[in-house]
């Protein structure tokens, strides 16, 4: 089947057409501005945007569908289809499930839930919408889950692995206090609860490094990528550079940031971060990350629809022009994740492509094409002129 997009606004990866066409064949960009085209079907776009469709290294969000309510667990394959219909809409045409091993530190974060999880999104990704991956985020303090998570490297369920440590007293959480109000909050527990989960880690923290680079060493063996988690310091970005990571998530400090970033890692900051002009914990804001040029990448986190959003904010809060802000949620998140046949509206790269028009100063997605197949169509109303 080849479909002819025509009347648009085309973001490539260094310019945007004003006036452009594209054609789709089967699951890939066959042409762009075809010369006398033949195509099946033909689709005006009526001068709307179109973007690459987006790339979300990293959202937690499945676990709050998993679990919405402290101890409310429901079935795995029913979070998955909820969200795989919000990220279609959103956009976003590729995202890696991000599932934390921590022993049972925190309800969700369950070692034997999150395998149930991993081995989930495979048999979903038969049916979904959009392309599920895995990610791995391995809590360093858990000595319980290790080898289940190594086991499922082994059997190529795993499509990127980060290294988390929350211990207090460094990284995301500066002091005790700090942890405890995040997890009172965010998982309804009480703080006697959250200081037996401090004198826990700390127990547990010796012996962290042996267990990462045990982890290490498998990803890179089986070449899965690796990102560091919450690095706050250049010191933690040259030791996790040194052995093979390509992706720095969520530096917490400019210092860590910039290391990062010249060092040839990957940045990713979150979204959210972006919309609302703020981290959640007194880290390094998203926006100063922009300011400085030192982000790479932005991923939505734990909220999905918070993505295209920040793109646009990027534009008019820093002047960036459309296809370099753009890039941070396409090209540039397919490069660290090694996904080179997406990323970009270029001939011959997969046909994951969105079109987006605005609603009351809002971005929103019209429709969203999937290696080549129409997965999402949303038909606004019109207001009467």
């Amino acid at each position: 089947m080849r479909t002819y997009l025509t009347n648009c606004r085309a973001v490539l990866k260094e310019e945007l057409l004003e006036d452009a066409a594209l054609v789709i064949e089967d699951d890939h960009i066959a042409e762009i501005n075809p010369f006398n085209p033949v195509v099946h079907g033909t689709l005006d776009l009526e001068h709307a945007l179109v973007i690459p469709g987006m790339i979300d290294l990293h959202c937690d969000q499945i676990e709050k569908l998993v679990a919405p309510r402290a101890g409310v667990y429901l079935d795995a394959g029913l979070a998955l289809a909820e969200s795989d219909r919000r990220n279609v809409a959103c956009g976003i045409t590729t995202t890696f499930q991000s599932i934390s091993f921590a022993h049972d530190e925190l309800g969700i974060r369950n070692d034997e839930i999150a395998k149930d999880l991993v081995e989930s999104v495979r048999v979903f990704r038969e049916e979904a919408l959009i392309d599920h991956r895995v990610h791995c985020r391995y809590e360093i303090t858990d000595f319980y889950g290790l080898d289940m998570l190594l086991g499922l490297i082994d059997r190529g369920l795993v499509d990127l692995v980060s290294l988390m440590d929350h211990t207090p007293g460094r990284r995301q959480f500066r002091d005790n206090r700090s942890y405890e109000i995040y997890v009172e909050n965010a998982y309804s527990i009480s703080t006697d609860k959250a200081r037996e989960l401090i004198k826990a880690k700390a127990k547990n923290f010796p012996g962290a490094l042996g267990r990462m680079e045990t982890l290490i060493a498998k990803a890179r063996k089986l070449n899965v990528p690796i990102a560091s988690h919450d690095d706050d310091s250049t010191e933690q970005v040259e030791y996790i550079r040194g052995r093979g990571a390509s992706i720095c998530e969520f530096p917490v400090t400019l210092e860590a940031a910039s290391a990062a970033h010249q060092g040839g890692l990957k940045t990713v900051f979150g979204s959210p971060n972006i919309v609302r002009g703020k981290s959640q914990n007194g880290s390094l804001r998203a926006i100063d990350a922009v300011q400085h040029d030192v982000i790479d990448c932005l991923c939505s986190d734990y909220y999905p629809a918070t993505l295209l959003p920040a793109v646009m904010r990027i534009t008019e809060l820093a002047g960036w022009c459309l296809p370099k802000a753009v890039r941070l949620t396409t090209a540039n998140p397919a490069e660290a994740a090694g996904l080179r046949d997406r990323g970009e509206i270029a001939s011959g790269k997969r046909a994951d492509i969105i079109v987006v028009c605005i609603k009351d100063g809002r971005p929103q997605i019209t429709h969203s094409w999937v290696a080549g197949r129409l997965a999402y169509h949303a038909q606004f109303p019109r207001r009467n002129e």
